[in-house]
């Protein structure tokens, strides 16, 4: 028995290993195994920003809590082209995903754009493929005063040429 403790544990901190997004590790207490970790992640195609993640990793359970939190900013040039090849659907994309149990549950990091307010959201969220979970957090960064933000006239220029382009 103790031997197949020892070796569950080895297994689950091996799972659990620092990861090289890792800029924090906050214990929770003495008595507790679980610790609140902080990931920096840079958006993969909007490279101008950064976000930091925090989330409860259990050391010793099968699964992690679902709770975490989320904030994103600029930290570097946003541009057009960048904006250009982002998915623009009302559901986004997934831009970060990391596994949160040992069966089916996934920490993701969701990428939308508001159109109309020129903004990215940054959703962060967990998935559990037999029973969902409602826990969530989100962070905005508006494209305000980078190159890729549009003014009202360009924005109608746009749309007349897109027209006249049908």
């Amino acid at each position: 028995m103790i031997k197949k403790l020892v070796l569950l544990s080895s297994i689950t901190l091996s799972l659990t290993a620092c990861d090289k997004n890792e800029v924090g590790d906050v214990s929770l207490g003495i008595f507790t195994t679980k610790d609140i970790k902080i990931e920096v992640l840079s958006d993969p195609i909007v490279t101008g920003v950064t976000c930091h993640i925090s989330n409860v990793e259990a050391n010793l359970d099968f699964a992690d809590p679902s709770d975490m939190g989320i904030s994103c900013r600029q930290t570097g040039e946003i541009t057009p082209e960048m904006i250009a090849e982002i998915d623009k659907s009302k559901s986004g994309e997934v831009v970060f995903k990391k596994s949160k149990s040992v069966l089916f549950k996934t920490l993701k990091i969701r990428r939308i754009y508001d159109q109309g307010s020129q903004t990215l959201l940054y959703l962060s969220y967990s998935t559990k493929e037999i029973q969902g979970s409602y826990k969530h957090s989100l962070s905005t960064v508006p494209l305000w005063n980078t190159k890729a933000y549009k003014t009202p006239e360009q924005i109608e220029a746009e749309k007349i040429a897109n027209q006249n382009n049908s």
